[in-house]
């Protein structure tokens, strides 16, 4: 069904591709991208807040609500029946997928990406599971620009651009932010970018947001009004909460892998999606604001009325004071990591974005009421509750310039910039002093077996070692004499020869420069072995090993080729020359 009315609406856009030059059809074609990427955002969106806005209302009270904490496992049931028995294939999760798929599938993604976190993210979420909804967005939007540029036989290049331009604009429309859909295909998935792929995206994401404008009502999209404009005597608390940030996003870091990979590590998938939907349900039972997005309370945090996030909860009646409000609010602020970690690792689908705006905004609540309570200052605490949203974004993220634009652009306007900047800023740099990547870097860093946190690092990533090999090299075995190796010498163009005994494992290697001045000696030529002549080779390459390790090991060996082993058998040699002519192409392609 869906691939039939994907082939009509192909016939226009080809007809146009005819007549349109190259740079106008792909013009055309992140407009395309951005509304239709768009489109999904806003139908997930949509869906997802319709089934929150009923749990919102009959849950008023405990007893209502607790069949609506039940949720949560029968959505990520749902989830994992869809993949399982629908998709009936490997079902890939998180940004650090999306650029591995740029570095190396060239940016290829699966058709069916393009429904399946839209589905899996909304059974997930819509239930009541801790999670956001970005990077489902974000996954589909890439999925959407990629299959599109295969349709159309555009480049790798184009591909790229328009696999980011579905971000952007799915980014946007989820929030009507479209710099920080621009800013966020640049900092977390285009680490390598030219000037010439700003001018699409700019155009993908104003579409995706146009949509959101346009359709989505005001209550469904995270907005906020600033009740008082920023004083710049309140920088020093700024700067207190930004270096909070830093540790609590540290904190969302660890404790999400940590808890992550605990509930993966349960082998049969029904007692894991059975363990994780009843812990989701009794941490929802105590603090239902852990239910779904967590946007709407958010929205309540930044209205001052933080106690009717209680009135669902089994502890209502011993919330007595303001003191044991913060107490709820701060608990809150810390189970949503790992809410978030038991949602995704029982099987659901969803992402980070979310929980780090709610964790932001609950920090920066409690952080202000708790100063304003003990008489230090009175200061604006919807002001600090926004701007904590932008210090955890950009400490989980890594991506401080989407953090700080994507809280202005919902606030409508840029009356807090200072304070996002120091924020922002603060936080990135205390979580980046201790982990250096991200937590999807490290995932991609792991995928990758290599880190990628400069331009140099991301290009060689793209290069593939098996492509390099060369393997017209002469193989000698030790026990043959230098006459043997005389006439492996005559019918070679190399100056390099690997030594393999009968298991194929390399020996070592003999150069033809270390034997030059005995071969004009015909009295050694059946005297000497080639065991005899071998010397160990400067260094070894692993056949899974990345460029950037082997260029450093030519480097330090002063050599030009070196051979590649798997398991210690021999497979060929890898020359310099060869690593860097291609990483010279690679490097054109990407101006």
């Amino acid at each position: 069904m869906i691939r039939q009315v994907h082939g009509i609406v192909s016939k226009p856009i080809v007809y146009l591709r005819d007549k349109l030059s190259p740079r106008q059809f792909f013009i055309l074609s992140s407009i395309l991208v951005g509304l239709s990427s768009g489109l999904a955002a806003i139908i997930l969106k949509y869906f997802v807040h319709s089934i929150e806005s009923i749990v919102t209302y009959y849950s008023n009270h405990y007893k209502e609500f607790l069949l609506f904490a039940l949720f949560p496992l029968i959505g990520i049931s749902l989830t994992v029946v869809y993949i399982r028995y629908i998709l009936k294939s490997e079902f890939k999760k998180g940004t650090s997928e999306i650029v591995y798929a740029i570095v190396k599938k060239s940016s290829l993604l699966p058709f069916q990406q393009m429904y399946s976190h839209m589905i899996t993210s909304a059974l997930t979420v819509g239930f009541g599971g801790s999670t956001g909804l970005e990077s489902p967005m974000v996954s589909t939007g890439s999925a959407i620009g990629s299959n599109y540029a295969r349709t159309y036989n555009l480049s790798y290049k184009d591909r790229t651009i328009l696999l980011a331009c579905g971000a952007s604009a799915g980014i946007a429309a989820a929030f009507n932010s479209p710099i920080a859909g621009v800013l966020f295909a640049v900092e977390v998935l285009l680490t390598d970018i030219s000037a010439t792929a700003f001018i699409p995206l700019i155009i993908a994401a104003a579409c995706g947001a146009l949509l959101s404008k346009i359709i989505l009502k005001e209550g469904v999209i995270l907005s906020f009004s600033l009740q008082q404009p920023f004083d710049y005597h309140n920088v020093p608390l700024y700067i207190v909460l930004g270096i909070l940030a830093g540790f609590l996003s540290l904190y969302y870091a660890r404790i999400f892998t940590w808890v992550d990979s605990k509930m993966k590590a349960i082998k049969n998938t029904w007692t894991r999606v059975f363990i994780g939907g009843m812990l989701l349900f009794l941490l929802l039972i105590l603090f239902p604001p852990l239910f779904g997005e967590g946007y709407e309370t958010i929205k309540i945090l930044s209205t001052l009325h933080p106690e009717d996030l209680i009135q669902a909860s089994l502890l209502r009646d011993f919330i007595q004071t303001d003191a044991h409000l913060l107490l709820f609010l701060g608990a809150l602020m810390f189970l949503k990591t790992i809410a978030a970690a038991i949602t995704l690792g029982g099987g659901g689908n969803g992402g980070n974005f979310g929980p780090s705006l709610f964790m932001g905004a609950y920090l920066g609540f409690v952080f202000s009421r708790l100063i304003n309570l003990m008489g230090f200052a009175q200061i604006p605490e919807t002001n600090f509750t926004l701007v904590g949203m932008a210090g955890i974004l950009s400490g989980v993220f890594y991506a401080p310039l989407t953090a700080i634009f994507l809280i202005a652009e919902i606030t409508g306007g840029y009356d807090l910039m200072i304070p996002l900047m120091i924020v922002s800023a603060l936080s990135i740099t205390v979580t980046h002093y201790f982990e250096p990547l991200s937590m999807e870097g490290r995932k991609l860093s792991s995928m990758l077996n290599l880190t990628v946190e400069n331009r140099d690092k991301f290009l060689l990533s793209k290069l593939d070692l098996s492509t390099l090999i060369e393997t017209n090299f002469s193989v000698i075995n030790p026990d043959e004499s230098l006459q043997s190796l005389i006439h492996a010498i005559s019918s070679s163009n190399r100056n390099t020869f690997p030594v393999v005994n009968e298991k194929n494992e390399l020996l070592g290697i003999i150069h033809m420069d270390n034997i030059r001045s005995i071969i004009f000696h015909p009295e050694k030529h059946e005297q000497l072995r080639v065991k005899d002549l071998m010397t160990k080779p400067a260094a070894v390459i692993k056949l899974n090993e990345n460029l950037h390790s082997v260029l450093k090991k030519f480097d330090e060996t002063n050599q030009w080729n070196l051979p590649v082993v798997d398991n210690n058998q021999y497979v060929g040699f890898v020359s310099k020359s060869s690593v860097l002519t291609k990483y010279r192409s690679e490097l054109l392609k990407s101006v």
